[in-house]
């Protein structure tokens, strides 16, 4: 039986970090909908404190979304948390992320203060968001270059002081995934009472590894995972939502599941790059113009006769029409029978070969054949017939 992984989007938070990607109201909104419709379990509607368009933005969200966790940011600061109670306060199922940065690096140039003081203001603020709700996340920043002693000692004194969710963030990129799965996996075997509490991954792509950390957390033993639609974030980014669904989708042997509906993977991040202006790279997995495209004529050949040959996933899956069949000076014969075929062109060996040599000078000068190109080949092919 496969374990539940609870998928938390920050997409409306952390992923709008994007610098000049930023969404106003209506726009995160229109994005919390669609998430709400894909099926995450939680969305972090924004940072309260941070801005009135920022509060505004969790209020509405708040309105709105029905069916779903709507969470708040905030510091262990008690007017941040005040200010993140408020913003929840139309909410049907509301959370308030709290929390403090507890690496020794954090602690002694950032905070300026001791690890004794780190946990007592954990512990408070935790204490103080369960007067605004019961579901309190605590965060502690930079976990990931975090002693795991100290790091399993403050989250064993936030669960006590009703932490629901303990949240274990890379806050860097770092952490290998061996690190990364043996601090997840010190702390359940550590803190005593972690079993009153989910643990969550939140990991950054800095070194690109933030999809393999997330994956290496749960199988040893985190129960939800932080990360925004096609990874986009705070410098390189964070878990991609549609890598850690399609890893569980496409891998059996991995006892976990989720309640995303992957058929509206492709099209939230659609509607995701329309309203924040993004540019995906297009080899990005899952999501990317290239990630069902096919170019070498070995391929093409292969996944025309099987589709599986080439491709682990069905396009249809995560909601993309067909795979494409993309015509270059690579592409071989099987590629171009097909494309001329779907144009209503049937040829026999014979000519097929002659449209071949011709396609090959076509490709050579423009890089990628379309259908025009095709069309104005074919009927200079006749010509000389």
């Amino acid at each position: 039986m496969s374990k539940k992984i609870d998928i938390f989007d920050t997409t409306l938070r952390d992923g709008e970090q994007v610098p000049g990607n930023q969404l106003n109201t209506e726009e995160k909104v229109i994005l919390a909908k669609a998430l709400e419709n894909l099926g995450v379990d939680i969305i972090e509607a924004g940072f309260p404190v941070s801005s009135p368009g920022d509060f505004n933005s969790v209020v509405e969200i708040s309105k709105i979304v029905k069916d779903v966790t709507v969470c708040a940011l905030s510091r262990a600061i008690k007017k941040d948390i005040d200010v993140a109670g408020d913003a929840l306060k139309y909410c049907k199922r509301g959370r308030i992320h709290t929390g403090i940065g507890t690496s020794h690096l954090h602690l002694t140039t950032k905070l300026k203060i001791s690890q004794e003081e780190a946990i007592r203001r954990g512990s408070e603020a935790v204490a103080y968001a369960k007067r605004y709700v019961e579901d309190v996340e605590f965060y502690a920043e930079d976990a990931g270059r975090t002693d795991n002693v100290f790091l399993a000692q403050i989250i064993e004194a936030v669960i006590a002081a009703g932490a629901t969710v303990v949240n274990i963030p890379d806050t860097t990129g770092y952490c290998l995934p061996e690190e990364y799965g043996a601090k997840i996996k010190f702390l359940m075997e550590n803190v005593k009472n972690i079993h009153k509490a989910t643990i969550s991954t939140h990991c950054h792509n800095d070194l690109g590894l933030a999809t393999a950390n997330s994956i290496m957390g749960v199988q040893m033993g985190a129960g939800q995972i932080e990360c925004t639609i096609a990874g986009i974030g705070e410098r390189a980014g964070n878990t991609a939502l549609e890598e850690i669904v399609m890893i569980m989708e496409s891998r059996k042997d991995l006892p976990f599941s989720t309640n995303i509906d992957t058929t509206k993977l492709f099209p939230t991040s659609e509607l995701t790059k329309e309203l924040m202006g993004l540019t995906i790279q297009p080899n990005k997995a899952i999501v990317g113009a290239n990630a069902f495209a096919h170019s070498s004529g070995i391929h093409q050949d292969g996944v025309l006769k099987n589709r599986e040959n080439y491709e682990i996933i069905d396009p249809l899956s995560v909601g993309v029409s067909e795979s494409s069949i993309i015509l270059t000076a690579r592409s071989g014969r099987a590629a171009l029978k097909f494309r001329l075929s779907k144009m209503g062109y049937e040829l026999e060996t014979a000519s097929l070969d002659k449209s071949y040599l011709e396609f090959l000078t076509l490709a050579d000068e423009l890089k990628v054949v379309n259908d025009n190109d095709l069309e104005m080949m074919m009927k200079g092919v006749k010509a000389a017939s």
